[in-house]
């Protein structure tokens, strides 16, 4: 006997941007075998480099997390542990400083919150978070998506090990999508 349909209708999509980085993930990260390995494991320094633009990128989306907390503090709860998360993968990646609450919070009307802010290369002076929680959230999906994204096109050249971190903090980053997404609709 079949079970029956869950009440609450499912996303397809949203799960599927979930699941469609786990196989590229588990495929590198099986296939790698130590530190060395691939194009960066004959220049350390690209690896270090690639290594300190993960940490400030994670260290900006902390500040983002920061910015929407401290507008939207009835998001709170629900965005804390991701961005505690966030500030573990700063670390993970040699980031040592830990983002603080940012004291200008531009709070705006529109969705105009631009998701490369947590991944420019220049630092961004003030996060804008738009003015209501499903806008919000859907920005710091957007964010992290990007910031996902860009590390699972990273794996390719990198050494088994930062390779393997990348692969883990880019599932994660795809998971926390989910997470922001779901019940935000």
């Amino acid at each position: 006997m079949p079970f029956p349909p869950s009440p609450r209708a499912r996303s397809g999509p949203r799960r599927r941007s979930l699941l469609a980085v786990a196989p590229a993930a588990l495929a590198l990260t099986g296939c790698t075998g130590g530190d060395s390995g691939g194009p960066a494991g004959d220049d350390p320094s690209a690896a270090d480099r690639l290594r300190a633009r993960a940490a400030r990128d994670s260290e900006r989306l902390a500040e983002r997390y920061d910015a929407v907390i401290a507008a939207r503090p009835g998001l709170a709860g629900r965005l804390r542990p991701l961005r505690e998360e966030v500030v573990r993968h700063a670390r993970a990646f040699g980031g040592g400083r830990k983002a603080s609450p940012s004291p200008s919070v531009s709070v705006s009307s529109s969705a105009s919150a631009s998701a490369s802010g947590a991944a420019s290369d220049s630092p961004s002076p003030a996060a804008t978070v738009p003015g209501n929680d499903k806008d919000a959230l859907a920005g710091l999906a957007a964010a992290e998506r990007e910031l996902a994204d860009r590390r699972v096109k990273a794996l390719g050249g990198v050494p088994g090990e930062l390779a393997r971190l990348l692969a883990s903090v880019a599932a994660a980053g795809a998971a926390h999508v989910y997470l922001l997404t779901e019940g935000a609709a």
